[in-house]
């Protein structure tokens, strides 16, 4: 088994994948060669990965080195973004087959009426393979610890998906028959349970509120990924040179002319700031690959499922991605990215290592099923975010060392450019790594372990017999 696994991994996620996709399709009845497409737009989604990687690390980690030595900060993990997680999570032992398994599970949960969900969000199971991969690491490369991570994790994720999925086709518009079924989304609703209930104990806060809609027309150009993410790249730049401006006599004397001396940072600044537009523009265009890829073999699988299913209800779990563009979401996202920033920066201080950078463009994705929770109300929006993301650098920050190993063993097997961490550095990534699932899940397999499986065990056990229970009496109330 070892050996089949090793020589899977060897292929790396930009061939295995294809295959394994083309399988899938031909599994659920589509053509061949439609199958294969679908197969190739993932295989070529994982090798744009690797580049706009590779373009991250080179680039940034002298300037985030040099900002860490100037300021004296202890900004020591490196945010390689989901594109990096992703190939850690589809390059190991757990991931390679962590699709076809979940698929499998999701099957049997749905006619034994444990869910109602149906996971076509195929793409995202990098989530599930990735705290999976990271248990499987931590333990000694234990397939038993790893698989064990990403199931429970794949099945307290189904059953959040059925609880909010009214709650969700309630606030949004169009979105009937559709849950959400993406673990770092449902990592949030707790937080925005809790602080929703607990703001709405202050007298009037309810009434405090900001125009979203008029705040998006607004930030105008600003609210672009590819200026906010030049903004951000430009700031880098120039807090790297500060010794630089500051002592820039000294600094001068090593060129011919001032000019040139002016010209050098210059160009390094606003090179800086290109390249994290490129980044932040670069990953959600790479992201559609994926989704063109994958919408074929997913609408294929909800044909499948409708057909079988005829009758009865089900939700057809969808991608975030349909609801991101909401006003608020957009708002709020781009309020928060600066705060975080310098958030991180000021939280270095008090053990947080964490600078988030690629995982910026992924801020939008928070607040999906916060949003259901809090009536879109921006001010509380904004605060359900500040706290979540304030207690994920955190997260990431603690398992920056098992997303090192695992992302190193990645390398050394595949020379995956995405799994390339800068020298120097730990590895780490604000998508799933800090959320409240993936982190909860880590803690137990890391700390407690025994223990932590029986515990998790006990609450996935838990939510899914609850689940049933309220699905069985609903069928039977309807009747």
């Amino acid at each position: 088994m070892e050996q089949v696994f090793t020589y899977i991994i060897q292929l790396g996620a930009s061939v295995m994948m294809p295959i394994l996709f083309t399988i899938i399709g031909l599994c659920i009845g589509m053509k061949f060669g439609k199958a294969l497409k679908s197969g190739l737009y993932v295989g070529v989604g994982f090798v744009g990965l690797g580049i706009v990687t590779a373009l991250l690390t080179t680039n940034f980690n002298t300037p985030l080195d040099a900002i860490s030595k100037i300021f004296e900060l202890d900004l020591k993990v490196f945010d390689m973004g989901w594109p990096a997680a992703a190939a850690v999570a589809y390059n190991t032992a757990v991931g390679a087959l962590i699709i076809p398994i979940c698929l499998g599970i999701n099957f049997l949960l749905l006619i034994t009426k444990c869910t109602r969900t149906v996971n076509i969000d195929l793409w995202n199971y990098w989530h599930f393979a990735f705290i999976g991969a990271v248990a499987y690491f931590v333990m000694d490369q234990s397939l038993l610890w790893g698989y064990f991570a990403a199931i429970s994790c794949y099945i307290v994720t189904l059953v959040m998906a059925d609880l909010t999925a009214e709650r969700f086709q309630g606030y949004y518009d169009n979105m009937e028959g559709i849950s959400i079924p993406q673990p770092f989304c449902q990592s949030f609703t707790a937080f925005a349970i809790v602080i929703n209930w607990l703001l709405d104990r202050i007298p009037g806060f309810s009434k405090l509120d900001i125009d979203a809609e008029g705040m998006k027309q607004k930030f105008g150009v600003l609210g672009e990924p590819l200026v906010l993410g030049v903004i951000v790249g430009a700031l880098i730049g120039a807090a790297a040179h500060f010794d630089h401006l500051v002592n820039f006599s000294a600094y001068a004397a090593g060129f011919d002319t001032t000019a040139d001396a002016v010209m050098s940072i210059t160009k390094s600044i606003l090179f800086l700031g290109v390249t994290m537009g490129a980044v932040m523009e670069l990953i959600p265009r790479i992201t559609r690959l994926f989704i063109d890829g994958l919408m074929p073999i997913s609408e294929k699988t909800q044909e499948v499922v409708k057909r079988k299913f005829k009758g009865k209800k089900v939700y057809i779990g969808m991608s975030p991605a349909l609801v991101i563009g909401h006003p608020t979401t957009l708002v709020v996202s781009l309020l928060l990215i600066p705060v975080t920033l310098i958030l991180a920066i000021a939280l270095s201080k008090a053990g947080n290592q964490f600078l988030p950078l690629a995982s910026l463009a992924g801020m939008f994705y928070v607040f999906v099923m916060v949003l259901p929770y809090t009536k879109g109300n921006v001010v509380k929006t904004f605060i359900v975010g500040l706290v979540a993301v304030t207690i994920g650098l955190y997260f990431v920050t603690d398992m920056a060392p098992a997303f090192t190993l695992a992302a190193n063993t990645v390398f050394e097997a595949t020379q995956d450019k995405a799994a390339q961490i800068p020298e120097g550095f730990q590895a780490g990534a604000m998508d799933f790594a800090s959320s409240l699932f993936g982190y909860v899940i880590y803690a137990c397999v890391k700390y407690i372990q025994w223990i932590g499986m029986g515990v998790l065990t006990l609450i996935t056990i838990s939510m899914v017999v609850w689940n049933r229970l309220r699905i069985v009496r609903e069928e039977t109330t309807s009747k």
